[in-house]
């Protein structure tokens, strides 16, 4: 049915009851609701948010950005190992989640990344099974080869069919000129080394590719959870689903000697306090940095964190809010020549400009349907000839460490999995390429365009952690993803950054910045490797893809999650969303949070 109150929902019963109307969270609300005899109930921290154009428009991303409709607006903890800097968190509040305000790149990761998840003892999660489930989400659209040729696009070797799903996605209409995105970066990248991926929508992103977007190509509109599951069954009778109303936590019968045993979800709307009952489960899915917070205030978690919060124990477990994994990022802005024809977000700064554009949007031309599409996915030998270096020198530190006793079982298995993937040269380190100023601390100069290089790693060998720092669901948790904890990331940083420089400076780029490349951040002034990596600790940003606060992993390693998503220890407790994987995949997040959605689903329903 279409958005319920307040009073259809205090003090109800519901089979179901799912924690955030995110990304992954109405994925499982759609799927549930497909049987007519069960009823679902999707409480959602923030508004409904739907048919806003902040939000549909694609050249809009980062628009929503601190704004409390749209971000949770997170910020970690001091770093110690990045000159005790705080860093921002933009996490998606609203229907929809982060997909509503995500870069909506739809990338596909290595299948080898997917398959150590069934490595990690879990049975039944791994490629085969993520291949089947992405395609029962997504439908991908085509758009005529010969639009797709002109733009220096063939799609003859993907495997992209049209699978029939509800999330539309394909290439955009719009890129950046031709001669500039299409050819000078591949070529570019061609003379160092690095050639196009071969099948990325199969399990081998690999090399340069223009990476599909979750945009529908026959509206030019953001395609995102809201607008595939939830509005098109709206009107089903068993599915209800309420905004503006946050999950404080877990309601538990306490008499119940055989386990946790959730009879329903204690949530807050508008500073009043209300229960809903679930008569089947209470399925999580709040992301990676609430998860563990409702978690630890229904009383599941470490028992230290808990009686720091006054929470009592209710179910033991040491790998609530542990194993925090994230994908980093920092990025290089070069001036375009003047007589480069280029359109770039940057000429959006321009009122006038902007208006104009605004109304070419409808038409699927213009700026405003433009968005960040030009990758490349690397193994870390094809940056730098420091590879084995590195290598070396995060494997002695893990041995290290494995002598004296410092890491914990599941944290060995996951680092011995990571140095596997050193060894054979997975590409986990990417170039993306933004079509406009995206750099720090420097600004950009009104009037000039921009393209900017962005090295970003996403096998990073640093954990952190996000735990409830109050019994007050108002309180946000403490983010700590410690940083650079395992100096081998930083090292890697650096060296991508010293490649994206080399690339710029290689034929044919040199016919886009000119010979002696105009370089705003971080600029001429720092060169040595000691002077990259200062500038990296300032501006280093998160890439908002956190995953492994629930990790799903046999107990014994400190997991919380047993293959079938159920919190170990609970009888009827689940938790879908990103925060359940083990050890992070080396793309972008947001096809594989709709796999582990549709994938759980078929789990809950019993027929996986």
């Amino acid at each position: 049915m279409p958005l319920v109150s307040l009073q259809d929902v205090a003090n109800k019963n519901f089979d179901y009851i799912i924690a955030g109307g995110g990304t992954a969270g109405l994925v499982v609300a759609a799927r549930l609701s497909e049987d007519p005899k069960v009823n679902v109930l999707v409480l959602e921290a923030g508004p409904a948010n739907l048919n806003d154009d902040l939000i549909r428009i694609p050249a809009q991303i980062a628009q929503q950005f601190g704004k409390p409709s749209y971000d949770w607006n997170l910020t970690t903890t001091v770093q110690e190992n990045s000159d005790s800097t705080q860093f921002g968190w933009h996490i998606g509040k609203g229907l929809g989640g982060s997909s509503a305000i995500n870069f909506m790149c739809w990338i596909k990761p290595p299948a080898e990344d997917i398959d150590d998840l069934e490595k990690l003892g879990n049975s039944g999660w791994n490629w085969n099974t993520y291949d089947k489930y992405i395609k029962k989400a997504e439908n991908f659209i085509h758009l005529p080869k010969e639009f797709l040729a002109a733009r220096g696009l063939s799609l003859d070797k993907w495997k992209t069919n049209s699978f029939g799903g509800p999330l539309n996605n394909g290439h955009q209409r719009t890129v950046l000129d031709v001669e500039l995105k299409a050819v000078k970066i591949m070529e570019a990248l061609g003379n160092l080394g690095i050639g196009a991926a071969e099948n990325p929508m199969g399990g081998d992103p690999k090399g340069f590719f223009f990476v599909p977007s979750s945009v529908d190509p026959t509206t030019n509109y953001r395609s995102y959870s809201a607008t595939a599951y939830y509005v098109p069954n709206e009107n089903r009778a068993n599915l209800s689903v309420l905004v503006n109303a946050n999950v404080n936590k877990i309601v538990s019968d306490d008499k119940f000697a055989d386990g946790f045993l959730a009879t329903g979800v204690e949530f807050s709307v508008d500073g009043s306090t209300y229960v809903a009952h679930a008569t089947k489960e209470v399925i999580v899915s709040s992301g990676s940095t609430k998860s563990p917070q409702i978690l630890e205030l229904s009383g599941i978690g470490r028992k230290d964190v808990l009686e720091a919060i006054k929470v009592p124990v209710k179910v033991e477990l040491s790998g609530v809010g542990e194993n925090l994994q994230e994908h980093l990022h920092s990025a290089i802005s070069y001036e375009i020549l003047d007589d480069v024809p280029a359109e770039t977000f940057d000429l959006l700064r321009d009122p006038a400009t902007a208006a104009k554009h605004l109304a070419l949007h409808p038409k699927g031309t213009g700026i405003f349907n433009m968005g960040i599409t030009a990758f490349s996915f690397n193994p870390l030998e094809a940056l730098t000839d420091k590879h084995q270096e590195i290598k070396d020198s995060v494997k002695a530190e893990i041995e290290r460490d494995i002598k004296a006793g410092s890491l914990s079982p599941g944290l060995i298995e996951q680092y011995k999995i990571q140095l596997a993937r050193l060894d054979t040269g997975s590409p986990g380190y990417e170039t993306i390429f933004v079509p406009g100023f995206q750099s720090f601390p420097n600004p950009p100069t009104l009037g000039k365009r921009y393209l900017t290089l962005v090295a970003a790693t996403n096998h990073n060998f640093s954990r952190g952690s996000i735990h409830a720092v109050s019994n007050d669901p108002n309180v946000s948790p403490a983010i700590n993803p410690r940083y650079f904890s395992r100096e081998s990331d930083l090292r890697v940083l650096v060296e991508m950054v010293k490649f994206n420089r080399k690339l710029a400076n290689t034929a044919p780029l040199t016919e886009v910045f000119g010979t002696s490349p105009k370089e705003v951040n971080p600029g001429p002034n720092v060169q040595t490797d000691e002077e990259i990596a200062s500038w990296i600790k300032k501006v280093v940003s998160s890439t908002f893809h956190p995953a492994g606060t629930c990790s799903m992993l046999p107990k014994e390693l400190d997991g919380v999650v047993d293959p079938t998503l159920k919190i170990y220890g609970t009888k009827n407790v689940r938790v879908v969303d990103l925060s359940i994987m083990p050890v992070h995949f080396g793309t972008h997040a947001q096809s594989t949070v709709y796999a582990i959605a549709e994938q759980a689903a078929d789990i809950i329903k019993g027929g996986h």
